[in-house]
């Protein structure tokens, strides 16, 4: 005789079968999320490009999308605090430079985030140097050129772009006009993409920014850079002074690329992300394409970046108190 118990068991079997799948589905999809990095300045500047190049090959090293955010505004500050309101969960990255990390914090009363507290170190991968370049509507091609031309231009007054407020670039204007005796007064925009593109349409005679953001429209001639950041110079353009050799010392600390991720991301996913990146980096077509940006390519994982991160922010903290400057 058959029990109504051995009736019902193939459909108990089935619903067993039909949960297993659905978890399995689940697992996969979970594991499918794409990852997001935040980058903090619009598209077609230096960093948003570097984004892209390295996230074309880590989707293939984690196997599963990653995709640049654009979070512009405020030298990276919103896209900081958009990390801080992340879930730390691995989906969400930001990928930045110095100025969103290091410095915003000493120049802003408030920015909004805590590196220390709210950040965690995920992986660097390079380093680079700022510089100050001229647009093609001025004769310069020098720096003492530059400091000629902006004297003849009318009492030693001049306009210099930089990518945002209260940055490493806005200070180094500031340094040099003190050195040359000149009225320089920086113009903060939203990222390079649109300082560059008053440059090129001779809007604006001048801009410091990085290598990154220069090299392209230099090598083309259609800018000039006439002095570089760092301790040596550059192999992208070796013909280009440091600002050392010019008398300005002070410059030589250079700034680096990273990935950060929200406090309390498990480290098993930091790893992951840090040794796929690592993998990405020793790829020669990658290398190339990020040295002829004007980087020095290097993994540096979550330690050293962290370290880096805090000794950066220190000399910074110092050049900027010395400067007079008081955070806003």
């Amino acid at each position: 005789m058959v029990s109504r118990y051995s009736l019902r068991l193939p459909v108990a079997r089935r619903l067993v079968v039909s949960l297993a799948a659905l978890t399995l589905a689940g697992a996969s999809w979970a594991q499918a999320t794409p990852i997001k990095v935040l980058v903090g300045f619009p598209p077609g500047g230096g960093t948003d490009a570097i984004a892209r190049v390295l996230a074309d090959r880590l989707k293939d090293q984690l196997g599963v999308p990653v995709i640049v955010d654009n979070k512009a505004g405020a030298g990276g500050q919103l896209a900081a605090q958009a990390l801080k309101a992340a879930a730390p969960d691995g989906n969400t990255l930001f990928l930045t430079h110095d100025h969103s990390v290091s410095i915003l914090p000493l120049v802003m009363k408030n920015p909004g985030f805590d590196p220390a507290r709210d950040f965690v170190a995920v992986a660097g991968f390079a380093t680079f140097v700022n510089a100050l370049a001229v647009s093609g509507g001025t004769p310069a091609k020098s720096v003492n050129d530059y400091v000629a031309w902006v004297r003849s231009q009318g009492a030693g007054k001049g306009t210099v772009g930089v990518p945002a407020p209260a940055s490493v670039p806005e200070f180094l204007v500031k340094v040099v006009g003190q050195k040359y005796g000149l009225d320089l007064q920086a113009a903060p925009y939203r990222g390079s993409a649109p300082m560059m593109a008053d440059m090129l349409g001779n809007q604006i005679a001048s801009g410091v920014a990085s290598i990154p953001d220069f090299i392209e429209n230099h090598k083309a001639g259609k800018i000039r850079v006439v002095a570089v950041m760092g301790s040596a110079r550059q192999a992208v353009m070796p013909e280009v002074p440091t600002f050392a050799e010019l008398g300005l010392a002070g410059f030589e600390d250079i700034p680096y690329y990273g990935y950060f991720a929200p406090a309390g991301t498990p480290r098993a996913v930091i790893d992951r992300f840090s040794e796929a990146l690592a993998r990405v980096l020793t790829q020669p077509d990658v290398r190339s394409q990020l040295t002829a940006m004007g980087l020095a390519v290097g993994h540096m994982p979550p330690e050293q970046l962290a370290s880096r991160e805090r000794a950066y922010a220190q000399t910074w903290a110092r050049v900027i108190k010395a400067s007079g400057f008081q955070a806003q």
